[in-house]
């Protein structure tokens, strides 16, 4: 399935207040945007909107693709949460999607990612064995097995340490490479990284955030993505 590009025009309220104004969100077909700002101003209800999930807001709006298709069936999502089945190990929980449609699950395919994400070793375990991260990168395993068009990405790298992040954003970069992407991201760094347009979001709206010409998914030390990063984090910090 070729990757749409997605816009979403509207603005939302909670209870009749406010959440976001009217805005515009462009994601551009096959590239990683990615959605940086601080807690509460409607970055994940955004994602949500998306993935067509309750939200517990009032959205007046419109979300469409490029190509006219409904997006339902075309989204693969990690949220915030790893929602992983506490009664399935960590394969079952990789083909779930898979057998939850009815098909024969490709075992080679997940043994595969299962291995490419570490947990090779806990293929077997449930998820109340393993680490906060552990469960993380089974869950991104689990996304990447859906192989679809759209991905959206509700922080899904948080719970890593720094060199795991590192290596699984390298990953996410590599297997998702012309699907179109939305990361929702507190880290400069990370969407440095790995997006193609980066958007700060405030109670006012989006607006565009510096990024290296070179494309991702860019070293971290090179010297642009550190400058980069670093007018990055100053903008978060003086946001309103």
């Amino acid at each position: 399935m070729q990757a749409p590009a997605i816009t979403l025009e509207g603005e939302a309220r909670i209870g009749g207040a406010l959440l976001f104004p009217l805005l515009r969100l462009e994601l551009a077909a096959g590239q990683w945007t990615c959605l940086l700002g601080a807690s509460g101003v409607g970055k994940t209800t955004l994602l949500r909107l998306i993935a067509g999930l309750d939200t517990g807001a009032a959205f007046t709006g419109a979300i469409g693709a490029s190509d006219g298709a409904p997006l339902a069936g075309r989204i693969a999502y990690i949220g915030q949460a790893d929602m992983l089945a506490p009664w399935l190990d960590v394969t079952g929980n990789v083909v779930l999607g898979q057998r939850l449609r009815g098909e024969a699950p490709d075992m080679a395919k997940a043994r595969d990612l299962i291995a490419r994400v570490g947990l090779s070793g806990q293929a077997r375990q449930r998820p109340h064995t393993l680490s906060g991260g552990q469960r993380q990168r089974a869950s991104l395993a689990r996304t990447l097995m859906e192989d679809r068009p759209v991905v959206l990405l509700d922080e899904p790298f948080s719970a890593l340490d720094a060199r795991t992040r590192a290596e699984m954003q390298e990953l996410a970069g590599d297997l998702l490479q012309g699907r179109t992407v939305l990361l929702v991201t507190h880290e400069p760094g990370e969407a440095t990284r790995l997006s193609h347009r980066a958007l700060l979001m405030t109670h006012a709206g989006l607006s565009d955030l510096p990024l290296p010409q070179a494309q991702p998914v860019r070293d971290f030390d090179a010297p642009e993505t550190l400058q980069r990063q670093a007018e990055m984090f100053r903008r978060l910090r003086s946001a309103p």
